[in-house]
Parts: C-alpha cells; sequence; structure tokens
C-alpha cells in the first residue's frame, strides 16, 4: 500500500525522463530559477526609498532565510531522517542530491524569500510566490523530492517569513518614522 506522497510523487515523476524539452525546463526551474529569484529579491532591495530600507529589506530577507534554511531545516533534518524518491524507487534523478529530503531546503529557502518580499510589495510577493511552488513543482518532477517535503520546506519558509516580520515591527515602525 503507497501512501498519498507516494501516489502524488508518482503522478509528478511518471512523465519525467521522457521528453527532453520538459527535463531541460525542469532542470531550469529546480536549478537555475533560484538564481533569479535571489537577483530579482536583490533588484527588489535596492529600488526601495533610502539606504536605510535597502538594507532592512535586505537584513530582513537574510534573516527569515537563515532561520529557514539554517536553522528550523537542519534542526527537523537531525531529527527525522526521510530518504529521497530516488532512494526508495532505486532510480536515477534528473540532477544529483544528497542528503534527507525532509523539509525542501529550497522549498525552506524560497518559501522564506517570497514571504518577506510579499510583506514589502504584494505585487512582487505574488510573482515570488508563484515562481516558489514552480520550483518545488520542478524538484518533485525531477526526482529529488517528494510533494510532503516541498509543502514541509514551504511552511518553514512562510512561518520563518512571517516570524521575522512579526520580530522586526518595532524596529520596522522606527525606520518609517524615521522617513
Amino acid at each position: 500500500m503507497t501512501s498519498l506522497n507516494q501516489q502524488l510523487f508518482q503522478i509528478f515523476y511518471m512523465s519525467a525522463h521522457r521528453n527532453g524539452f520538459e527535463n531541460a525546463a525542469a532542470i531550469f526551474f529546480a536549478e537555475w530559477l533560484p538564481y533569479l529569484l535571489v537577483a530579482a529579491f536583490l533588484v527588489l532591495a535596492y529600488y526601495q526609498k533610502g539606504w536605510r530600507h535597502k538594507l532592512y529589506l535586505f537584513c530582513e530577507g537574510a534573516l527569515a532565510i537563515i532561520l529557514s534554511r539554517g536553522v528550523v531545516t537542519e534542526v527537523i533534518r537531525f531529527f527525522y531522517h526521510h530518504p529521497r524518491p530516488f532512494s526508495v524507487y532505486h532510480f536515477v534523478p534528473l540532477f544529483a542530491e544528497a542528503g534527507w529530503s525532509f523539509p525542501s531546503g529550497h522549498a525552506a529557502f524560497f518559501f522564506a524569500l517570497a514571504g518577506t518580499v510579499w510583506f514589502a510589495n504584494r505585487k512582487w510577493g505574488w510573482w515570488f510566490l508563484a515562481l516558489s511552488v514552480l520550483n518545488g513543482a520542478a524538484r518533485v518532477y525531477a526526482g529529488v523530492h517528494w510533494p510532503m517535503d516541498i509543502l514541509g520546506g514551504a511552511a518553514v519558509g512562510i512561518a520563518s517569513a512571517w516570524f521575522i516580520h512579526w520580530l522586526l515591527a518595532e524596529s520596522r515602525h522606527a525606520l518609517n518614522a524615521h522617513a
């Protein structure tokens, strides 16, 4: 009997390795899109009004990413060891990955970034959220994550972004009063 997580994975992965264009697109969205998202975040921070707002947005994003990817994800992986799909089903994924799969470090990173952007600019935030979902789906399609890995990473990332945003509320009010 297979779990819902395995069934969802099989739906995503079923067409992998059959179509060169789809495989190339999955690799792009899973491996290269993250660089574009980081660059877009830096552009958004650069175009904030005044150097204090630029620095504030950059620091809020960095703190959310450090908390989600560097702390929470690693603590979970230290205590919970979940193998990647290619280890369970013994196939070669579209690209190499190592380590435990849950929660997805990529999802934690990019959903934390998307949450930070959403708090700063709703229009850009929706784009970041959509592209983070696309990155996660591509990582499942490529065979390096289970769907629940992505959902777990997204939850960690969004919660981290919210927590940092909440934690910095007083400094944000002081920054806005100073402007």
